[in-house]
């Protein structure tokens, strides 16, 4: 636990002083929504229909960015092979690099979800969608974090990160698109429930997946 709270510390420690992962996300996300903003017609019934679609699709090719920076810095200043010569399990480093990569993206949905809100005049201030938000990243940080990892030595690591990581990450993303849906609907807990069980579930999974797999990403 200690090592895993050092990587953490770490990860924070760099990113508060050189805000070099959360400033350009959160940039690119909010250029996302703006653009949406102009390409859509201001009608409700439109909006309702199309904003959890526009909010996800800003966070999922924000949190990208965000993903092959965090490596890559590591790789850059030889921090990743520090961490490999460190007397600590491999899977303390995934969790510690997967932790810090949910905080990250969870600062800049923080920031996103009340812009949005005031843009598209939607209550996103809901129980249902904060819940969401937190489970999808959660399974968005687990897989993404394997990936990055993986992609890191490839010539091309900014195109194959999304090519590998898009098409296993679509169940967690089409969960979070209709259960904050469903809740910009005004249904009740009870229409959200069962895609919040799914990301539940697919967070579960691939967060042992990824701690039992991250070594001989490493090692590769």
């Amino acid at each position: 636990m200690r090592a895993l709270l050092s990587i953490l510390w770490k990860d924070l420690l760099l990113e508060i002083r050189t805000k070099e992962t959360v400033t350009p996300v959160l940039v690119f996300a909010l250029l996302v929504v703006v653009i949406f903003d102009f390409a859509l017609e201001p009608r409700r019934d439109l909006i309702v229909t199309v904003a959890p679609g526009v909010l996800w699709a800003s966070i999922t090719f924000a949190g990208v960015l965000g993903l092959s920076r965090t490596f890559t810095l590591e790789q850059e200043r030889g921090g990743l092979q520090g961490l490999m010569l460190a007397p600590i399990g491999r899977e303390v480093i995934y969790l510690g690099k997967f932790l810090s990569s949910f905080i990250f993206m969870l600062a800049v949905e923080a920031a996103i979800l009340p812009v949005f809100s005031a843009i598209f005049n939607l209550p996103f201030f809901l129980p249902q969608v904060w819940v969401q938000a937190i489970l999808a990243t959660l399974g968005y940080a687990a897989v993404g974090t394997v990936f990055a990892a993986m992609s890191l030595n490839t010539r091309a690591r900014d195109i194959m990160l999304p090519v590998l990581f898009f098409p296993i990450v679509v169940p967690v993303l089409m969960a979070a698109v209709e259960g904050t849906s469903a809740a910009l609907r005004g249904e009740s807990w009870s229409g959200a429930l069962r895609w919040i069980q799914l990301t539940a579930a697919f967070d579960i999974i691939f967060t042992v997946l990824g701690a039992m797999t991250f070594g001989l990403v490493l090692k590769e």
